[in-house]
């Protein structure tokens, strides 16, 4: 590595040189960066098709009615087989179209869901951690797709991308994020469709001068303010110490952010259409047309290849935030949180068509994952995206409404509505990073990957 190049060989049949696909270049301080896929590592390597993941969190769990209040047919999960195949119910039909590559997975639960606050359920989602009783200075552990990030932050732009109805972080138990780091803390989440597509896409149609320019003059703003800001935790009480910690893991991020655009700085980003892209969308206004131009700009991601690990929380738990009323926007008589304490047919029934507008919406994203094509499918074929709440319904922690789309180039089989009691959402997780190449022995308190299931053995 005397040269900085790690893995460098010669083919005297083909007349070109090739490198290694974990070939590395090392840097200042002997600090070793990997490389992007480039051409020179061969066909195999370089035309390879991403594998992708994409988590989507609904909050307050879903309506999942009993049969005495007959209305079975509106029911989260499927409630009816023919010819050996779920029929979907009402509040999720808009994904009829995709139901060759969709799941539903019942039973699931988190070992850890009865022992914590119903209302941290969406902060152990993608993480199963022990919340009620965490380790010393320690409120959550890594998350799924920060897992996933670790293993594909050398192949693309971005490690992931953390979206959220509302930005930032929130606070402790009321996050406003999904995506939790390795030591466990919330990342920040962005919200705003213009801001996402500036930092995401625009920057990289710069001029090449005014980014080199522009990511020296980030680069000692951050190692100047990270300097400060650690001096100044030190003299700081327990409650602005726990800002400035969220202050510097967003600074972190950023310095993430930062090393990824250093290596890709000089590699155009695939180019793509934006025409149709509504970035003055506001949830405020327009809850439909904002949750779709999310979803576009996720898609477009996906396709760009900027990440391979995204999250969107659609909206938070315990009446939080803007999404919360977001029912009576749409002409319904409560809010989302106060729909998920309803246990009568008509509350119910209303929380249900609620639901059918969320899986439109999701129906919308798995439809242009469709429309764009790699070299061996669709997108959608080398992505794994999961929908699901952190609650079954009315804050229970038990049977947790799961969706699992795509994936068929990982050999995910679907058309199924897969069902084990006392199944770990762990062990899922645990397939989920078999099926996407990534060899961890565990995930949390995982015991097993699932068998007999829509994941390969």
């Amino acid at each position: 590595m005397d040269s900085g190049l790690a893995r460098v060989q010669y083919d005297f049949v083909q007349n070109q040189f090739k490198l290694d696909r974990r070939s590395v270049l090392k840097g200042l301080a002997g600090v070793i960066l990997p490389l992007p896929l480039l051409e020179a590592m061969g066909e195999e390597v370089a035309g390879k098709p991403p594998r992708r993941f994409c988590a989507i969190y609904s909050a307050n769990g879903m309506s999942l009615p009993e049969e005495k209040h007959g209305i079975a047919d509106w029911n989260w999960f499927p409630q009816q087989n023919k010819d050996g195949k779920f029929v979907f119910g009402k509040s999720n039909e808009p994904l009829n179209p995709y139901r060759d590559q969709v799941s539903f997975l019942g039973g699931l639960a988190h070992a850890n869901g009865p022992r914590n606050d119903p209302h941290v359920c969406s902060d152990m989602w993608l993480t199963g951690a022990p919340l009620h009783d965490p380790k010393p200075g320690q409120y959550n552990t890594m998350g799924l797709d920060q897992v996933v990030a670790r293993h594909t932050r050398g192949f693309c732009r971005r490690p992931s991308l953390v979206f959220s109805i509302d930005a930032g972080s929130g606070y402790m138990s009321r996050t406003a994020t999904i995506s939790y780091d390795r030591e466990g803390k919330p990342i920040p989440a962005e919200n705003n469709p213009r801001r996402i597509f500036e930092n995401v896409f625009k920057g990289s149609r710069d001029s090449l001068d005014a980014q080199h320019a522009r990511l020296r003059r980030h680069r000692k703003l951050v190692d100047a303010v990270s300097e400060n800001a650690k001096a100044l935790d030190k003299r700081l009480g327990r409650a602005d110490g726990q800002k400035m910690e969220q202050y510097l893991t967003s600074l972190n991020e950023f310095e993430t952010r930062l090393e990824a655009s250093e290596k890709w700085i000089d590699i155009p980003l695939k180019k793509q259409d934006y025409s149709h892209l509504d970035l003055d969308a506001s949830p405020e206004s327009d809850p439909k047309s904002y949750y779709r131009t999310i979803f576009d700009l996720m898609a477009l991601a996906f396709d760009a290849d900027i990440t391979r690990s995204i999250t969107f929380m659609m909206n938070r738990e315990d009446g939080m935030g803007i999404s919360d009323t977001f029912p009576l926007k749409l002409g319904m008589r409560h809010t989302h949180h106060n729909l998920s304490h309803k246990n009568d047919k008509d509350g119910l029934l209303e929380w249900a068509k609620y639901d059918r507008f969320l899986s439109e919406q999701v129906a919308y994203f798995l439809g242009r994952l469709n429309e764009f094509k790699d070299n061996n499918g669709s997108v959608l074929d080398n992505s794994i995206v999961l929908f699901g709440s952190g609650a079954s319904t009315t804050h229970k922690n038990v049977n947790l409404p799961t969706l699992v789309a795509g994936g068929a180039n990982m050999g995910l089989k679907h058309r199924q509505y897969w069902k084990s009691g006392g199944t770990r959402m762990t062990d899922m997780y645990l397939s989920i990073l078999h099926s996407m190449g990534i060899a961890e022995e565990s995930f949390g308190d995982s015991r097993s990957t699932l068998s007999n299931s829509i994941f390969p053995a």
